[in-house]
């Protein structure tokens, strides 16, 4: 019987969390250099989740010493680790070789300092509610489905949380923040799914402000009484 998912969580959730760090990206550690995708994972759970670090390397630990055998993995009663380009024979040691250099960092408090993302991982763990904006609405059939981006944000706004909403603003005060080049900002916006270019006459960094002043005014909601 495949696990469940508060069973899935418990014993491989964080462990999950380190192997999608890895999406598209090498896995390069070695015992003296985590790779990058292993940094981007330190740096972005250092600054948000420091707590689930210690669960990560229990995790990576306990599967390099228990990985599953063929019938668990069968009957899908274990967490099968997807293919991050080494030998299977390899797997157990570059687990574990993840799990020292994560012990490391805890224990001498040893955390990446705040950066720009690096990965695609670390751009949407970083920028979770603007990536669904930007992926959802800013697909490449955004132009056969909306007038225009102004619709498009429009039409986000009117089906979406008002506390998401304002998550969003806060994401882009964050992005904004990071004062990048306008190259830099059109890597940022592709990562995190747009697959349109910003309105004309706005560079990406220009567009996502006037995105977040758009969406940064509460909307009233005066009821079905107003005005009685």
């Amino acid at each position: 019987m495949p696990l469940s998912p508060l069973e899935h969580d418990r014993r491989h959730g964080e462990l999950d969390q380190v192997i999608r760090a890895y999406a598209g990206q090498p896995a390069d550690d070695t015992p003296d250099k985590p790779s990058q995708a292993l940094t981007a994972y330190l740096r972005h759970t250092w600054h948000t989740r420091p707590w689930a670090l210690a669960a990560a390397e229990t995790q990576l630990r306990e599967y390099a010493r228990n990985p599953p055998g063929r019938l668990r993995l069968r009957l899908g009663e274990f967490y099968a680790i997807p293919d991050v380009g080494l030998p299977e024979s390899d797997i157990e040691q570059w687990l574990t070789c993840l799990a020292d250099h994560i012990k490391h960092s805890v224990e001498t408090g040893d955390a990446p300092p705040p950066a720009t993302p690096v990965t695609h991982w670390e751009w949407h763990a970083r920028f979770p509610e603007l990536a669904q904006l930007l992926g959802g609405w800013f697909s490449q059939d955004m132009p056969d489905e909306f007038d225009d981006h102004d619709a498009a944000v429009d039409d986000y706004a009117a089906g979406t949380h008002p506390q998401l909403v304002a998550r969003l603003v806060g994401e882009l005060s964050e992005l904004l923040a990071l004062d990048l080049d306008e190259p830099d900002y059109a890597l940022a916006v592709a990562e995190l799914g747009m697959e349109v270019d910003p309105p004309a006459p706005y560079s990406p960094s220009g567009w996502l402000t006037l995105v977040s002043q758009r969406l940064g005014y509460p909307r009233a909601d005066y009821g079905p009484d107003a005005g009685q």
